[in-house]
C-alpha cells in the first residue's frame, strides 16, 4: 500500500474501521485556529445518531482526534455503543500553521489541500506539515487502530480535511482526487476494511464502493 507499513504476519484477520467526520462544532472565534471547537445541538444528535447506525456493527471501541469536537462526538457515539474512547494526536485536523488569527479570506487552506489531491504532496502552509507529513501521521494511527483490532469493528472519528487527504491516498481502490467532488458533511462515515494487503474502501458516505 502507498502509505502504511503494514505487517502481515501482525494482521491475519481484517479489521474494519468506519471512519467518521465529527458532528457539527461551533468555535471559540472566527479567526483561523487549530483549538478544537464544541459540538452545537445539532453536532451531539449528528453524533447520537452515528452510533445507532453503528450498533448493529458490534464497535469493540471508538478511537478519535484529541480535538474536543472529535472527542465529545466520539464520547456520545460511545455511550450508545456501550464502548470506551482512545484518544490519539495522529487522527487531528492538518493544523493552519503560522496563518493562526487570520481571517480566512482568501482562504490558505484550499490551495494547499488541492495541491495534494493533485499528487503534489510536498506542497505544505508556512508552520505546518506537507501532504506526505500529514497522509503518513494519519495512516500511522488507522495501522495502530487495525493492529489492535484484528477482526473486530472499530469507530474513528476525525475530520473532514483528515479523512478527505488520507483516505484516498491509503485504499488501494480509490485515487487521490476521489475526494475533490465528495466532501464529506458532519457525522458522514467511509467504511475501511484493513489486511495484510493494505485498506479497501467499502463504502463513502453512504455509497457502496466497488
Amino acid at each position: 500500500m502507498t502509505w502504511s507499513n503494514w505487517r502481515v504476519t501482525d494482521l491475519q484477520c481484517a479489521a474494519r474501521l468506519f471512519v467518521a467526520r465529527h458532528g457539527e462544532a461551533t468555535y471559540e472565534r472566527d479567526t483561523l485556529s487549530d483549538d478544537g471547537g464544541s459540538l452545537t445541538p445539532l453536532g451531539r444528535e449528528q453524533a447520537r445518531a452515528l452510533g445507532e447506525s453503528l450498533v448493529g456493527e458490534r464497535i469493540a471501541r471508538v478511537w478519535c482526534s484529541s480535538m474536543a469536537r472529535a472527542v465529545q462526538t466520539a464520547e456520545i457515539a460511545a455511550s450508545v455503543l456501550g464502548v470506551d474512547v482512545v484518544v490519539r494526536e495522529g487522527l487531528r485536523e492538518f493544523s493552519v500553521g503560522d496563518h493562526v488569527g487570520e481571517t480566512g479570506d482568501p482562504d490558505p487552506l484550499w490551495p494547499v489541500f488541492e495541491a495534494w489531491m493533485a499528487g503534489e504532496l510536498g506542497t505544505r502552509l508556512a508552520g505546518s506539515e506537507n501532504g506526505t507529513e500529514f497522509i503518513a501521521r494519519v495512516g500511522k494511527v488507522l495501522d495502530e487502530v487495525a493492529d489492535a483490532h484484528r477482526g473486530e469493528s472499530v469507530l474513528v472519528i476525525s475530520h473532514g480535511g483528515a479523512i478527505c487527504a488520507g483516505v484516498p491516498s491509503l485504499a488501494a481502490n480509490l485515487h487521490m482526487t476521489y475526494a475533490r467532488e465528495r466532501p464529506l458533511a458532519n457525522g458522514d462515515v467511509v467504511r475501511l476494511d484493513g489486511d495484510g494487503d493494505g485498506w479497501t474502501a467499502r463504502s463513502w458516505a453512504g455509497t457502496p464502493l466497488a
